[in-house]
């Protein structure tokens, strides 16, 4: 699915958080994303990951603030969107026709007293308000066949569903509209190994089936070693190094990756980090 037609560009992109005294959490973020791309963002807790997201889409609250930098959006009928320029309502338009976000902790934010039909059938309502309640009814259900949730799960509940399936319930969410871009912030980490294992493949195969692009953010990098195209790694606000995902496994260039690497231990092999051995991929074959 990828090609050489960009998704997504950043330019010299930086946040400051306005407090006393001022923090950089973005510092001069140049990052391309090509059409059909997986893009794994990787970092420790507070490098800036999540803060980088936030400001894609324009999400940033007080005390943050956007210092410098542009965001385009090159869609696919050929228009460029420049992130900033846009109005509020135009924002809020953007954020679902264009590019969606999985939260992180968002199996945790489904509403829990309104049916699952309901809370997807609402995207819907709000932004294809011409559509009968037939197609919408008919949409959420595709909508949780083409997440392994299955139709039968639209008049339950969040509490009547297990962790993976509230978080494929969120995927579903942020495919209803077909986005071009979605952006996942730690999807799985409150996930047992099996189910997150699941949700990873399931993320695969619909990427490789709709052809969006994908920004997955995580400070699990043997995580993303599995599933990305290629892997910015992310610290102090900085990328300090970008590269397909397998250069980033059998060659890693900055000191801070090969930490990261070598702080994962091998279940197989000797005691002392990461083996790295293999392909990238081999896990999700």
């Amino acid at each position: 699915m990828k090609n050489d037609d960009p998704l997504l560009r950043i330019t010299n992109f930086s946040v400051t958080y306005d407090v006393d005294p001022p923090v950089e959490a973005v510092c001069d973020v140049d990052l391309e994303l090509q059409r059909g791309e997986i893009l794994g963002l990787a970092g420790e807790s507070g490098c800036g990951k999540t803060t980088l997201a936030y400001g894609i889409q324009r999400l940033l609250k007080p005390p943050a603030v956007i210092t410098s930098g542009d965001v385009q959006f090159h869609s696919a009928n050929g228009d460029i969107i420049e992130i900033g320029g846009l109005s509020d309502r135009q924002m809020r338009r953007f954020r679902w026709d264009k590019a969606s976000m999985v939260f992180q902790g968002a199996m945790n934010a489904l509403n829990p007293v309104i049916t699952i039909g309901a809370q997807l059938g609402d995207i819907f309502k709000t932004h294809r308000p011409k559509m009968s309640r037939t197609q919408r009814n008919r949409e959420c259900g595709d909508l949780l066949d083409l997440v392994a949730v299955g139709r039968e799960r639209l008049k339950s509940y969040p509490h009547q569903l297990s962790g993976g399936m509230r978080q494929r319930v969120m995927i579903a969410m942020a495919l209803a509209l077909r986005p071009e871009l979605m952006i996942m912030d730690e999807p799985t980490t409150a996930l047992d190994v099996l189910v997150q294992r699941d949700i990873l493949r399931q993320i695969s195969q619909l990427r490789r089936e709709f052809g969006f692009s994908v920004v997955f953010i995580t400070h699990d990098l043997p995580l993303l070693l599995e599933i990305s195209d290629r892997i910015a790694v992310m610290r102090e606000g900085r990328i300090v190094e970008l590269d397909t995902a397998a250069n980033i496994f059998h060659r890693p260039q900055d000191p801070y990756t090969k930490t990261l690497l070598s702080s994962f231990p091998s279940l197989t092999g000797e005691r002392g980090g990461f083996v790295r051995s293999g392909t990238a991929k081999e896990a999700m074959s």
